[in-house]
Order: structure tokens, then C-alpha cells, then sequence
């Protein structure tokens, strides 16, 4: 039977990750930071009676990510999939966000899947196969404002990304990049509240651009789906955006220059609102 951990599978794209997985008959590690939070998890493996072990893995530590991997590689041997999705949203403009939140951010969003690969690379370099996907974002891609602390978190998640597969493509080990849009999970239902205090425009408008969004919500399953095909394929591809907006977006972005982008996030909120109607088609004014 093949094999899969995957992070951050209590909620969300980490849950129907794991289900997905397990339905095609992995065994599967579903890891989260607290198990009492599987309470879905556990429900629906438990109504489908699917392979799914639910463990304790906290990815911000070096001894919970090793010590776990540690147990999963000494009960099953090698794995032959890891799934770094575990992370966290945070925003606010450089000026009024605070050093520690960029501090947890990368600790979560960058250290963390490093921790994990590092775990598990030396048993699949030694079996000569095995297959890391690290899901990023479009954000990873795209930087937009107030999302500085998890642009940078997925930036820099997309450079090791890029630099691991150069690495690790001569041990027959594929990685590959999962780059989701906005999709329905309860880190994008946050975005909606653009209530904080700020000197800038931009938390309110990407609140009312996640609102419109999540009016015509994209289900998690959707990029569970992609993760489950990238692993049973023989692509070779890097990057997969996921979601209806995911490439329209990154086209979106790379139509303009640098400096018209900057431009765009320096405008006034009508001009601003014209734009993402005219060029995204979203009108997002009906919320402000």
C-alpha cells in the first residue's frame, strides 16, 4: 500500500487531502498541531472506514516534526508521498504589523515544510523515488497588499520549492507546486473582515475582493483533487494553479509592468474597484 503524510489535515485543504488520498487507497498520516481538532476527520474516516492515521505533529518544532516523521518511517518504512500543506494567513501593512508576526509566518509557512522534507529526503533518495508537493498560493507569485507576511512566507516556500526539485530530480524524487486561488476554507473566510484599524486602504479592499469571491465559493476538494493527481501521474511539471481564478489571476498580474502594479494598489478606491471589475470581471464595490 502506498503511503502519504500530509500536514495540516485538520480543516480544510489538508482534510480533503487526506480523504482524498485514503479513498485511493494510501495509507495515510494525517498530521495537525492538535489531534482533538480532527473531530471531522476522525467522523468521516470513521463512516468510510478509511486507512487514515491521525497524529500529532506540530510543524513549527524541530523535535515534533522529527520525532513524528521519525515514528510514521520506522512503522511503514519509506513514505512515498509528503504533503507540506500546513500554514497559516496573516496581513497588515509592513508599517503597523508587527516583527513577530513575520517571525511566525515564515516559521510556519517556510521553516516548517523544510522540517518536514529534510525528515523524510534520505529514505527516499536511498529508495531512489518518492514525491514532495508543497502547496503554496497564488500569493506566492502575486504580491499583493496588505498580504506582506504571507506573501514572503509563499515566495520564499516557491524559491525551495524550485530549488529542491533541481535537487532532488537526479534521485528520482518529483516536486511539485500547488498554487491554489481563492478557495473556501476558513483562512479565506477570515479575509472577508477588513474591520481593522489601519493608515491604508488596502486590508478593506482585499476583504470586499475575498467577500465577492466566497459569494461563488471554490470547495477545497478542488485542489485535494489536483494534489491526489499530481501524485499518481508521471508529470513532470513544477507549478499547477489551482481554482477558476488561479491563472486568470496570475495572467491578470502578468499583463502589467512592476510599476503599473504598483500603481494599481496606489489609487484611489474608485479607480481601484474599476479596475477588478474591468480587468477580473469582480465587482467588489457592493461591499463597501
Amino acid at each position: 500500500m502506498k503511503s502519504v503524510i500530509i500536514t495540516g489535515s485538520n480543516r480544510g485543504i489538508g482534510l480533503e487531502t487526506a480523504i482524498a488520498f485514503a479513498r485511493a487507497g494510501y495509507k495515510v498520516y494525517a498530521t495537525m498541531r492538535n489531534t482533538e481538532s480532527a473531530t471531522e476527520l476522525n467522523q468521516r474516516a470513521g463512516q468510510e472506514s478509511l486507512p487514515i492515521s491521525i497524529l500529532e505533529l506540530d510543524v513549527n518544532s524541530d523535535a515534533s516534526a522529527k520525532n513524528c516523521i521519525e515514528s510514521i518511517l520506522q512503522e511503514n518504512g519509506p513514505v512515498d508521498v509528503l504533503v507540506n500543506n500546513a500554514g497559516i494567513e496573516r496581513r497588515g501593512s509592513v508599517e503597523e504589523t508587527d516583527l513577530s508576526v513575520y517571525e511566525a509566518v515564515m516559521n510556519t509557512n517556510y521553516l516548517g515544510p523544510i522540517r518536514c522534507a529534510q525528515a523524510v529526503i534520505p529514505k527516499m533518495r536511498a529508495e531512489g523515488s518518492g514525491c514532495i508537493i508543497n502547496v503554496t498560493s497564488v500569493a506566492g507569485r502575486i504580491p499583493l497588499a496588505p498580504f506582506g507576511p504571507y506573501n514572503a512566507s509563499k515566495y520564499a516556500l516557491e524559491a525551495l520549492s524550485e530549488t529542491m526539485a533541481m535537487e532532488l530530480k537526479p534521485y528520482n524524487i518529483k516536486v511539485a507546486i500547488v498554487e491554489p486561488g481563492i478557495i473556501d476554507t476558513d483562512m479565506a473566510r477570515g479575509i472577508q473582515d477588513g474591520s481593522s484599524e489601519s493608515h491604508y486602504p488596502n486590508l478593506r479592499r482585499i476583504a470586499d475582493m475575498f467577500a465577492t469571491s466566497l459569494k461563488n465559493p471554490v470547495p477545497p476538494t478542488i485542489v485535494a483533487d489536483k494534489i491526489l493527481e499530481i501524485a499518481e501521474n508521471d508529470t513532470n511539471q513544477l507549478r499547477h494553479p489551482v481554482g477558476p481564478d488561479a491563472i486568470p489571476f496570475l495572467e491578470w498580474r502578468a499583463s502589467m509592468t512592476d510599476e503599473e502594479w504598483v500603481d494599481w494598489h496606489a489609487v484611489d478606491d474608485d479607480t481601484w474597484y474599476e479596475a477588478l471589475a474591468r480587468d477580473v470581471g469582480m465587482d467588489a464595490r457592493s461591499k463597501v
